[in-house]
């Protein structure tokens, strides 16, 4: 089951104990999954649902609210239309709700926003607009990068309204046209947390934040990992480089390097994977990491000084050609 699917579900079970938090609701199902169309003359309001549990809710509230009976029925998806919500509510002779809603003017011209009274509403009502809103076209990610709760809005003027409605809860979303479809979205992990509270999604945000620290975990498991394998690669390539230049320095010199530097270069070529630290308690007496570290820096530049007398190439000539690579 989609998270999406866990919060509508969700939702669609939440009670709440003020009729005008339950008329925001169901006003704004009806404002962002429906339309007004003439059937025989008449006007009729269809709202495209996508689950029987909202159905019935908005069925229960539209009967116990305004009296009005509506009808149900599946909807079978078509080559035209292969994302159509899988229900479809109608309320025959529906103009005087649609009055009452706020979807027509007193002109019974259609309103492409929100009703003001509800968008300036209380907060118990501002969250049942956007409770309304994600039962009819709302939608929830993953955590992650491009996690994201958002909105499909039926206009921009709806979208605003929607905006306005998430300002006034304190929660920061904003409004979007992604192919030629307006939206409103909310990407920051804690808003999108604050918001499915607010609606009345308790226990998807305890499993949103479970996700959200499981991968937070895990993204901080590989960067170690990786961090890991870089250290490693690195030291490899060091030992590599520190080999090579000791072989070139030890033949550029010849009988000529002082024993205690030639000493800690065959140390060196002896054990090649070795760390510094390492080298030191090989030696025989033992020696310190920056002893070693500091004959074989006094043996690799006597080798290249005596190179650039000699006019021939220095120890750094030796390294291997792919040794960025390994």
């Amino acid at each position: 089951m989609s998270l999406t699917a866990d919060v509508k579900n969700e939702l669609a079970h939440f009670e709440a104990a003020k009729t005008s938090v339950r008329v925001a609701e169901v006003a704004t199902v009806l404002r962002f999954s429906g339309g007004l169309h003439t059937i025989s003359g008449r006007i009729a309001l269809e709202s495209e649902l996508h689950t029987p549990q909202i159905v019935r809710r908005v069925r229960r509230d539209l009967a116990e609210i305004y009296g009005v009976r509506s009808q149900a029925m599946e909807q079978h998806p078509s080559a035209a239309r292969a994302n159509t919500p899988g229900y479809l509510v109608r309320v025959l002779d529906g103009e005087t709700l649609a009055r009452q809603i706020g979807l027509l003017d007193a002109r019974r011209r259609q309103i492409r926003g929100m009703p003001n009274r509800l968008t300036t509403g209380s907060r118990e009502e501002l969250a049942a607009i956007w409770r309304g809103a994600f039962l009819a076209r709302g939608g929830l990610t993953e955590p992650g990068r491009s996690a994201s709760l958002e909105v499909v809005c039926p206009s921009n003027e709806a979208a605003m309204a929607l905006v306005g409605a998430a300002g006034r809860l304190g929660i920061p979303a904003k409004a979007r046209e992604i192919r030629s479809v307006n939206k409103v979205i909310i990407r920051d992990d804690e808003a999108i947390a604050a918001m499915l509270r607010a609606m009345g999604a308790p226990n998807t945000v305890a499993e949103w934040e479970r996700m959200r620290q499981q991968r937070e975990v895990r993204a901080t498991a590989n960067r170690l990992v990786n961090f890991d394998d870089a250290n490693l690669r690195r030291s490899a390539q060091a030992a590599v480089a520190a080999c090579a230049r000791v072989e070139r320095a030890l033949e550029i010199l010849g009988d000529q390097v002082p024993e205690h530097l030639r000493y800690a270069g065959e140390l060196r070529l002896a054990h090649r994977e070795a760390s510094l630290d390492e080298l030191g308690s090989h030696a025989e007496p033992a020696l310190t990491k920056d002893a070693v570290a500091g004959r074989i820096r006094r043996l690799l530049a006597m080798a290249d000084k005596e190179a650039e007398a000699k006019g021939i190439p220095g120890t750094e000539a030796s390294l291997p050609a792919d040794l960025d690579s390994m």
